[in-house]
């Protein structure tokens, strides 16, 4: 009987630990540290072009970046503060010489490239809360415009990390809908760029991800058609 119960004993031991193995083989490593290689350079370039509180302020990554919104939207006093690769901590960390400014507006778009990178969804939703949290701290009359993720589209094959995390995007969305708190707007693009597949419509990209002049005509038509920039 004894024999038994050591042999049950080992067994179970041996499946625990190969349990526990298993499981720390499916944990997804990411990193908060991680920030563009010319993250410190663009940073100091928008030091040398500092905020009034006249300003509406463009706050992301490449997707923000990648446009001149003072002449898009034919408004002078809008600042482009979007980094290519950037995520949500990078934004964080370069937050505070927005809020010390005082713009009148802040628009952010930000979170694509922490789901490419693995980083846990509660995570992003909790930087988004504190990027909220210390804007309407520092800066109460600011007011915060919160863009939805934006789709993805696959088909065109070139970013793969970013690719098939659609339940990721519709997650981080339906949270950033909940967003309720004095003085912060929740502004849904996601859905202005969907095709009938709930991909990022072809003729709006050059790569599935990141956005043509068509693109940003759609974001600034709807913008200019909701008020947002009065």
């Amino acid at each position: 009987m004894k024999r038994n119960l050591y042999k049950h004993l080992i067994v179970a031991v041996v499946c625990l630990l190969l349990n526990l193995g298993y499981a720390s083989a499916q944990t997804v490593k990411w990193d908060s540290t991680y920030r563009p290689g010319k993250y410190v350079e663009i940073v100091n370039k928008f030091k040398a072009d500092p905020i009034s509180k006249k300003n509406f302020v463009f706050l992301g990554n490449s997707i923000t970046a990648g446009t001149d919104w003072a002449k898009l939207l034919a408004l002078p006093q809008a600042k482009n503060r979007g980094i290519s690769g950037d995520i949500t901590f990078g934004v964080l960390e370069r937050l505070q010489e927005i809020i010390d400014e005082k713009p009148e507006k802040v628009f952010i778009l930000i979170g694509i490239n922490d789901i490419s990178r693995n980083i846990p969804d509660s995570v992003i939703l909790r930087n988004y809360k504190a990027m909220i949290s210390r804007i309407r701290k520092g800066s109460k009359k600011t007011q915060i415009y919160f863009n939805t993720l934006l789709p993805v589209n696959s088909s065109f094959g070139k970013f793969k990390n970013h690719y098939n995390k659609d339940e990721h995007i519709l997650w981080l969305n339906d949270e950033i809908k909940k967003f309720t708190a004095k003085n912060v707007t929740v502004i849904d693009l996601y859905s202005n760029f969907t095709d009938q597949d709930k991909h990022l419509r072809a003729e709006l990209t050059k790569d599935g991800l990141h956005l043509i002049p068509e693109g940003y005509k759609v974001w600034a038509d709807f913008l200019n058609k909701t008020g947002y920039l009065k």
